[in-house]
């Protein structure tokens, strides 16, 4: 009798494909919420330069004069993985039952391989998102985040550091008008400044602006254009003439204010050694199970503390 052997393994070309989606699907990558810096393999440093009193009045010799400080801050990936096991039967009413085959040792086309991954990739990038903005290492299959980690942050200057409280429509504005007055002169006006805010905060703010925050009195109204909860359509939002960027994964009532280029997203999907693996198991271990593996290495990390704002 001959050797069993693996009914498919899906490691080729499009094995990349997939982890990009797993990753780069995450809404906050999706929108240009963050730096990307594909192909880490383990670290890459953050380095930041800043000088002091470099300009002076001049005269007929070369005086150095100011200070120069090159500090760094290090993005460090750590290795995830996915591994999952499926019942094929639980999808023979689904539309790829008829490739499958009328068998019930039925096998495994690529169109419904293709079909699993897409379904795990769906689930790693929404642990992704989470992870980007509260994750922690010290959990499994999550790394650190971006709003995690600046919370706890001793060098945040504490007057960036603004106490939260539960966001309603009636107090949205107000609390989104004290992360905007804690935003410090040298970072506004820069270019990619986003508020960036949960999504209840969103959620508010939308029905504030739709004329819901205030209800009783002369302040009540109809909201943007006298639209009420007609006015928005999911398109962007500002406040004070700052985009508002709604990240999924930071947890509820909070907020930051930095730029986009302040926040990074590290990760080895460009890695060769990246591989999607769908694997029939039905040859080898008798059951009628398909299992997903997937390994990457992701993470996240910010420059400069002094040029984020924290809302929590």
């Amino acid at each position: 009798m001959p050797n069993p052997t693996i009914t498919t393994t899906y490691a080729g070309q499009w094995a990349g494909k997939y982890v990009s989606a797993a990753l780069l699907s995450a809404p906050t990558i999706e929108g240009g919420g963050v730096t990307v810096m594909p192909n880490v393999k383990f670290k890459a440093v953050i380095q930041r330069l800043e000088t002091t009193d470099f300009l002076k009045d001049a005269t007929c010799d070369f005086t150095p004069v100011g200070t120069v400080d090159l500090t760094e801050r290090v993005l460090e990936v750590k290795d995830l993985q996915v591994n999952m096991t499926l019942c094929k039967s639980e999808f023979h009413r689904t539309w790829q039952s008829i490739e499958m085959g009328y068998s019930s040792f039925d096998t495994l086309p690529k169109s419904f391989a293709d079909y699993l991954i897409a379904y795990a990739a769906e689930k790693v990038a929404a642990a992704n998102e989470i992870s980007i903005w509260q994750g922690s290492s010290a959990t499994s299959g999550q790394f650190d985040g971006l709003y995690s980690t600046a919370l706890v942050d001793p060098l945040l200057p504490p007057a960036q550091l603004v106490p939260s409280v539960a966001i309603t429509a009636a107090n949205v504005i107000a609390q989104m008008q004290l992360v905007y007055d804690a935003i410090p002169s040298n970072l506004y006006g820069k270019p990619d400044l986003k508020i960036y805010v949960s999504q209840n905060v969103a959620k508010a703010y939308v029905a504030a602006l739709g004329g819901f925050g205030l209800l009783t009195g002369s302040e009540a109204n109809a909201g943007t254009n006298n639209l009420g909860t007609q006015w928005y359509a999911n398109g962007s939002l500002t406040f004070n003439g700052l985009p508002v960027f709604m990240a999924n994964g930071l947890p509820a009532d909070s907020m930051m204010a930095t730029t986009v280029s302040n926040l990074y997203f590290g990760c080895s999907l460009l890695s060769d050694t990246q591989e999607v693996r769908v694997i029939d198991t039905s040859a080898t271990l008798g059951d009628d199970n398909v299992r997903i593996v997937m390994r990457m290495a992701a993470g996240a990390q910010y420059g400069v503390i002094e040029d984020i704002v924290v809302y929590g």
